[in-house]
């Protein structure tokens, strides 16, 4: 059986969100493909050094999630959904990307604004602080499941209208084809990992403590000039990363 660690009671994370974290990663990493369940709350109280209570607390969590379900006379069922492999490359896209994975592929808009660049934005994008950019926040399903949200930017001067492009096609590639743009490579991709936050967790229907995979990246058109930069969370029990060469 997996060795679970134990909790750490002064870490400032809910017991029962990191038991959680430590299910999800642990089902992941297909540690309980041979059962096909969850341990016995018992048996997870006894190896987290917690009570029943906090167990089942953590577990009620990942039910909201779609990772297990509660089966009477059975116990806590693994419900089996793969995740998204996402391949990140010089040619990035997230309809190619995903492709045959997904019958269904959605990219809807939530908001889109002209602001000024603050500093980080201005830099990634080699603008002046204070140009003005297009910010677009984006969400992204497939098959119906929430697989990405991204807030992404893109210099004013040259893509203003994107947002009304990208809400009727519900791609990025297609709205700067639209606006000009054929062809663009990624030049910057960087991969951490946290904890989703208020806005995440509503818009990705997830629980307070999901992890989320998250990406800073740039494109460039083909000239080496930055035309996007993106911040996009993965939640990682649906998206899984390959990077190409």
């Amino acid at each position: 059986m997996t060795d679970l660690k134990r909790v750490e009671r002064r870490a400032g994370v809910a017991l029962w969100r990191q038991i959680a974290d430590r299910i999800r990663e642990a089902i992941s990493r297909g540690d309980f493909d041979e059962s096909g369940m969850v341990p016995p709350e018992l048996v997870l109280a006894g190896q987290f050094g917690v009570n029943r209570h906090t167990v089942r607390s953590a577990l009620a969590a990942l039910a909201q999630e779609g990772i297990v379900q509660a089966v009477q006379g059975r116990g806590t069922l693994i419900v089996r959904k793969e995740r998204f492999n996402f391949p990140i490359s010089r040619r990035t896209r997230f309809t190619e990307g995903i492709g045959d994975q997904a019958r269904d592929l959605q990219g809807l808009l939530l908001s889109s604004e002209i602001e000024p660049a603050d500093p980080e934005v201005a830099r990634w994008l080699a603008l002046e602080a204070g140009t003005p950019v297009v910010r677009l926040e984006a969400l992204r399903k497939a098959d119906g499941r929430a697989v990405s949200r991204s807030t992404a930017w893109f210099p004013a001067e040259r893509f203003k209208g994107i947002g009304e492009v990208f809400a009727r096609s519900g791609s990025i590639t297609e709205a700067l084809a639209a606006l000009g743009l054929g062809d663009y490579l990624r030049s910057v991709t960087e991969i951490s990992a946290t904890h989703a936050e208020t806005a995440d967790i509503a818009a990705l229907e997830l629980t307070p403590g999901a992890i989320l995979l998250v990406t800073r990246a740039v494109n460039t058109d083909l000239s080496g000039v930055p035309i996007q930069y993106a911040v996009t969370r993965f939640p990682a029990d649906r998206v899984q990363f390959t990077i190409a060469s």
